[in-house]
C-alpha cells in the first residue's frame, strides 16, 4: 500500500535564503515535499536537486491571478526549476502553501519529473508547474530557494515524505504467489522459479527442503527437510539466519526440493528429500527412513543423514544424524530392536523443532516441526515422519510430527502416510510393503512495503 512516511522536517528559527534536505534514502519510489514558506516580498520559489547548478532544468508554468491578469502559461529553461510564484508581499502572518511531488526519484535510468502546486493565504493566486531535471541520477538532496530580494522568514516549514511502492518491488515467475498485508510483500514459492528485485532491497526468507521418504517393513519415518529462516525460528534450535541484501535487476534462482520417494517392494531403498535454495541459502533434504524389503531382503536399516535425519528400522537402535553444518534440523529416532522383547517398530524421523523419538513397543513419534510467522501468521513446517509399528504383533505406529509429517503404518494400516506438500514433512514409516513419500519443500521471501 502507498503511504506517506516522514523523512525530514525543517522549521526555520531565523531567516534563510534556501533550505536543503540531504541524505535522502533510496527506499521509496516517490517523494513529496509539503512546505509553508513565508516571505516579505514578491518572489519565485525554485528548486535544485543534488546541488546541480547547470542548465538542466525546464519548467512549464500555469498561473492564475484574477487581480493580475487572469490565467497565463509560460515555459522556461534555467539552472533551477520554478516550483512556485507569489505575487504580493505577504509578511509573516500569511504563509504560502507549496506541494512538490518528485516522481520515480530513485530510478537510475530516466530523467526526473516533478509536479508542484502553490498558493497564497489571503490572495487569489495559485500556480501549477511541471518541471524536468535532465539527469538520470537518483535524487539524494533537494534545495528550496527563495529567488526574491528577501529571504524565507522564521517560522517557514518544510516537510519531506517518502511514498512506498504501491506494488511489489520484485518480479517472480509462475512458481510464486505474491501477496501483501500492507506492511510486507510476500513471495511464496511452492515450485521452483526466479525472484528479481526491481531495486536493491533487504529480504527475509524461509527455505525448507523436501522431506525424506519413509522406510518399509516396520520402517523408520523420513526426516523433515532442513529449515532455514530469518523470522521466529530456524531448524534445529539454532540462531536465526541473517537477512539477505539483494541487488536490483538480478534474477535469483529459487529451487523447491521434491519430497523423497519411499521404500517399496518394487523400488526397495527410500530416497532423501531434495534440497531447496534461494540465492546463497541452501536447505538440505530430509534423510530417508531405514527399512528392509525384497527377496532376498535388502537391508538399509539405519536412518540417513539429512537436514533432519531419518528414523531407523526396527532392528537398528541408532537413529540417523542430522546435517552438522549449518544446523537446520534434528536427529532421527532409533528402532525398537526386534531381538529384544519383539519390539519390531521403527523410530520417528527428526523434525525442525525436535528429534525423532526412538521406538519402544510401538513406533516412535516423528519430531515436531518449527513455527515461523514469516508469512504474516504462525505456520509450522518440517515435521518428522512417524515410525512404523509391527502390525503382525499388534504394534501401532508412532504419531506424525507437527508441521506436515506423515503418519506411520502399523497394526491394521500397512502403508506409511505421505508428508504434506510444501511443508517439508518426512514420509511415515510403513508396517509392511511401503513407507510414505516425503512432503515437498517451500520458499517464502518477505520484504517491507
Amino acid at each position: 500500500m502507498s503511504t506517506y512516511t516522514p523523512i525530514a522536517s525543517v522549521t526555520l528559527t531565523s531567516t534563510a535564503s534556501s533550505v536543503t534536505i540531504s541524505g535522502i534514502p533510496q527506499t521509496y519510489t516517490d517523494l513529496v515535499l509539503v512546505a509553508n514558506p513565508i516571505g516579505a516580498s514578491s518572489h519565485d520559489v525554485r528548486c535544485q536537486v543534488n546541488s546541480d547548478t547547470g542548465s538542466n532544468y525546464s519548467t512549464t508554468i500555469l498561473s492564475r491571478n484574477s487581480s493580475g491578469g487572469g490565467v497565463s502559461a509560460r515555459r522556461n529553461d534555467q539552472t533551477m526549476a520554478t516550483v512556485g510564484f507569489y505575487w504580493s508581499g505577504l509578511g509573516n502572518n500569511f504563509p504560502a502553501s507549496l506541494l512538490i511531488h518528485f516522481m520515480n526519484y530513485s530510478n537510475a535510468t530516466t530523467y526526473k519529473s516533478f509536479i508542484s502546486r502553490s498558493g497564497e493565504a489571503g490572495s487569489d493566486s495559485d500556480d501549477a508547474n511541471i518541471s524536468l531535471w535532465r539527469n538520470t541520477s537518483p535524487i539524494t538532496s533537494i534545495s528550496i530557494i527563495y529567488n526574491g530580494s528577501s529571504n524565507f522568514a522564521s517560522g517557514s516549514t518544510f516537510n519531506l515524505y517518502g511514498i512506498a511502492a504501491g506494488g511489489p518491488l520484485a518480479f517472480s515467475n509462475l512458481g510464486a504467489t505474491v501477496t501483501t498485508d500492507g506492511a510486507y510483500w510476500y513471495h511464496t514459492f511452492t515450485s521452483s522459479g526466479t525472484f528479481t528485485p526491481t531495486r536493491d532491497l533487504t529480504a527475509d526468507y524461509l527455505v525448507v527442503a523436501g522431506g525424506g521418504g519413509g522406510g518399509a517393513s516396520n520402517g523408520g519415518g523420513g526426516g523433515a527437510g532442513g529449515m532455514r529462516c530469518t523470522v521466529t525460528a530456524t531448524g534445529g534450535g539454532g540462531a536465526l539466519e541473517s537477512a539477505l541484501s539483494l541487488t536490483g535487476g538480478t534474477a535469483y534462482t529459487v529451487t523447491v526440493g521434491a519430497g523423497g520417494a519411499p521404500m517399496t517392494v518394487s523400488s526397495l531403498g527410500a530416497n532423501n528429500g531434495g534440497n531447496s535454495s534461494f540465492s546463497t541459502i541452501t536447505a538440505t533434504g530430509g534423510g530417508k527412513g531405514g527399512g528392509y524389503m525384497g527377496t532376498p531382503f535388502t537391508l538399509d536399516q539405519r536412518g540417513k543423514t539429512g537436514g533432519s535425519a531419518g528414523g531407523s528400522q526396527a532392528i537398528d537402535t541408532t537413529g540417523g544424524s542430522r546435517t552438522p553444518s549449518p544446523i537446520q534440523g534434528n536427529d532421527g529416532g532409533g528402532g525398537g530392536n526386534g531381538g529384544s522383547g519383539e519390539n519390531y517398530s521403527g523410530g520417528g524421523g527428526g523434525g525442525a523443532g525436535s528429534a525423532g523419538v526412538a521406538a519402544g513397543t510401538h513406533g516412535g513419534n516423528g519430531g515436531s516441526g518449527a513455527a515461523t510467522s514469516i508469512s504474516g501468521s504462525s505456520v509450522t513446517y518440517a515435521g518428522g515422519g512417524a515410525g512404523g509399528g509391527d502390525g503382525d504383533r499388534g504394534r501401532t505406529a508412532g504419531a506424525a510430527g507437527s508441521g506436515g509429517g506423515g503418519v506411520g503404518g502399523g497394526n491394521s494400516i500397512g502403508v506409511g502416510g505421505n508428508g504434506t506438500a510444501n511443508t517439508g514433512g518426512g514420509g511415515g514409516g510403513g508396517n509392511g510393503t511401503s513407507g510414505g513419500t516425503g512432503g515437498s519443500g517451500i520458499v517464502i521471501i518477505r520484504y517491507a512495503v
